[in-house]
């Protein structure tokens, strides 16, 4: 039976309280602030927050399964979130501390937690999914969900930008103002500060989907939960070996998903360290990125519903491929490996080059489909299973997602070290985004169309 409106708001409104997280601490704010003001070379930076996010991706490929099955077995997924959330507050808090000069692996462990606990509460909200709306329905209820995600990141995203993180050299922020709070830009604590900020956010943001969303009925008490849950997750490791359409699919997914979550993860980063950019146009530049976004999960929606996820999915895909060749080939006064010259001179203002004006150009196509691909391979998924399988395949999702999630951040970070070219190490993105979606183009829709 399909929830009320008021708990199908709350389940959304879990994705506007999450999506800050990725927004300005991995992606836009901290992220860069890491790889460029606390290591001691960019290169140093981009390859040690690669490797942070490939030692997260790990655990959470090995434990998101296990927690998957034992969440169906225990029935509710609001005391996992829960619990997960005061992880993922905490280790945000303790980001504050991440002061320049103060060594790179302590804030890399606290991000790392985040991370993980961030992750691990996707799997139990997505595994609600099928009991809350018809199946006809998922499609544009999860990509309603992601845009709403995205719109609570570009307002936070806005609120930094604006009034919090100023340039060193300034001492002013994008408005030209001084930072609230008397936050000291030398010491980058208005960046330092999105951490705790996001913590807040996602905090308050996610109480509707506690108080109103329908959880599941209360099953076994944890001590058996863990032992059924777990000889569980062994007979659906080899029950979806039996299911070839929705084996394929998640062994797609596992591919393509790995390039998308370096390329979110690692394309701010990467613009700094390419452009120089400081916090006002990094930020800008993920403001145009989130604006995009949910304009382009709007659009999905409706296009899930006419043409099924699939379709949403490969459109993405080829997007997100073009875009990353884009901005790897992008450099001083041409793009696309030199085939086409960029004349002109710096204008001395915010992406003042022709070359800063195609990877904006290029990150257009990131903002339009980086929301789908992801929204839509999880409708793709919830409408390939039932609502009873949900958590334990749901979590199987998360392991398809993040199981080889550590290799492409920690291929990015090993050719950046080695090479001491970021460009050529982002390069490697390319490769599982086509091998992906190679895979995904013979798979069936629904992913469960074909058994054994």
């Amino acid at each position: 039976m399909a929830a009320s409106r008021r708990g199908i708001w709350g389940w959304m409104l879990f994705d506007w309280a999450a999506q800050p997280f990725f927004t300005v601490v991995t992606t836009f704010i901290f992220g860069p602030y890491f790889v460029s003001r606390m290591a001691s070379d960019p290169a140093v930076g981009q390859a040690a927050w690669g490797y942070g996010i490939a030692v997260s991706g790990l655990f959470i490929a090995v434990l998101s399964p296990v927690l998957g099955s034992i969440a169906d077995q225990t029935g509710r997924r609001k005391p996992w979130i829960g619990f997960f959330a005061v992880i993922k507050i905490f280790s945000l808090i303790m980001l504050w501390f991440a002061a320049p000069g103060s060594g790179l692996i302590v804030p890399l462990m606290f991000f790392s937690l985040a991370s993980i606990a961030a992750e691990f509460s996707i799997v139990f909200n997505d595994s609600m999914m099928p009991r809350l709306v018809a199946p006809k329905d998922i499609g544009r209820i999860s990509n309603m969900a992601w845009g709403l995600g995205y719109l609570g990141g570009m307002i936070v995203l806005i609120f930094v930008v604006a009034f919090m993180a100023a340039s060193p050299q300034t001492g002013k922020t994008m408005l030209g103002l001084a930072p609230i709070f008397g936050l000291d830009p030398a010491t980058g604590e208005g960046d330092r500060a999105t951490a705790p900020l996001s913590a807040l956010w996602y905090f308050v943001f996610i109480l509707p989907m506690f108080l109103f969303t329908p959880d599941g009925a209360r099953g076994l008490a944890a001590g058996p939960a863990v032992r059924v849950g777990l000889a569980e997750l062994k007979s659906t490791l080899s029950e979806v070996r039996q299911r070839p359409g929705l084996f394929r699919f998640l062994v797609g997914r596992m591919i393509y998903q790995d390039g998308v979550n370096a390329l979110i993860a690692l394309g701010g980063a990467f613009a700094a360290t390419m452009f120089g950019w400081a916090t006002a146009e990094i930020g800008i530049f993920g403001i145009i990125l989130n604006v995009v976004a949910i304009f382009g999960c709007l659009a999905a929606s409706k296009l899930d519903t006419m043409l099924g996820s699939k379709v949403v999915v490969v459109i993405s895909l080829v997007l997100l491929t073009i875009a990353t060749i884009g901005i790897v080939s992008t450099g001083p006064g041409y793009t696309l490996f030199g085939l086409v010259q960029l004349p002109g001179a710096d204008s001395g203002g915010l992406f003042g080059t022709p070359a800063e004006k195609a990877y904006i150009g290029f990150g257009l196509l990131i903002g339009i489909a980086f929301g789908p691909v992801q929204a839509s391979s999880r409708s793709y998924m919830a409408r390939s299973i039932s609502s009873d399988e949900a958590g334990r395949y749901f979590g199987i999702y998360a392991l398809s997602g993040r199981a080889t999630s550590f290799l492409a951040p920690f291929l990015v970070a090993t050719v950046t070290a080695l090479s001491g070219s970021p460009r050529l190490g982002m390069a490697m993105i390319i490769f599982f985004l086509l091998a992906g979606l190679a895979i995904l183009l013979r798979t069936p829709y629904p992913a469960a169309k074909i058994s054994a």
